[in-house]
């Protein structure tokens, strides 16, 4: 995660965070160690800041459009701005296929990355968005349930920090569209173009159907 955050992509490295959780969690974790965890990170963020490391400055500019888009409408809070009026304008039904104005219109910018969700919504409408979030659900359940089966303790971990990951980014990814967290650089699993996060999504599937084998194999 450090690595990661080196880089810079604050995004990405916080994806380490959900596995970390959900593998303590599950490990057994004591409310006493988890308090010294918490205190270790704490002094690491208070020593940081002593030291002078504060946010990237389009890392707080992130943040400060999250609180008051409208204080940079055509800057930094544009694209959520637009977001939020791509995702109203769709209704219940939504606008049809490629007759979203903000999508064609080339008012939300890259809609077919980050804010794939937004220009989903705004075509399909609120129902749309609905199916979407159930298919999610249908997905992690599904996972939870190879979890229970699986014939051992790390498998089921395995499993569980996949599902972790997944879950994160549909949240994140989600909130950030509707204006519920800072924009961040998170894709939305198997709909959000990008190579490298189509790859890691149908590996982490695989190997979920691996384990889920495993338990009809003699």
């Amino acid at each position: 995660m450090a690595l990661v955050l080196k880089q810079p992509d604050l995004g990405t490295g916080l994806t380490y965070l959900p596995v970390l959780i959900a593998g303590l969690f599950l490990g057994g974790i004591r409310p006493k160690q988890a308090g010294i965890i918490l205190l270790a990170l704490a002094a690491v963020v208070g020593l940081a800041l002593l030291r002078g490391k504060h946010l990237k400055p389009y890392q707080q500019q992130r943040i400060n459009s999250f609180l008051d888009p409208g204080s940079d409408p055509r800057g930094a809070g544009y694209q959520i701005l637009q977001s939020k009026i791509a995702v109203g304008s769709g209704g219940l039904w939504g606008k049809g296929t490629n007759k979203g104005t903000q999508t064609q219109g080339d008012f939300l910018p890259i809609p077919y990355t980050d804010f794939i969700f937004a220009a989903f919504c705004e075509e399909h409408g609120f129902i749309g968005g609905v199916g979407v979030l159930l298919l999610y659900f249908l997905i992690l359940t599904r996972l939870i349930q190879n979890a229970q089966q699986a014939l051992d303790a790390p498998a089921a971990y395995i499993i569980m920090g996949i599902v972790a990951v997944l879950l994160f980014q549909v949240v994140v990814n989600i909130g950030m569209v509707v204006g519920l967290l800072p924009v961040t650089g998170i894709p939305l699993p198997l709909m959000s173009y990008g190579g490298s996060s189509v790859l890691f999504t149908f590996l982490a599937l695989g190997i979920v159907m691996n384990i889920r084998m495993g338990r009809f194999v003699n």
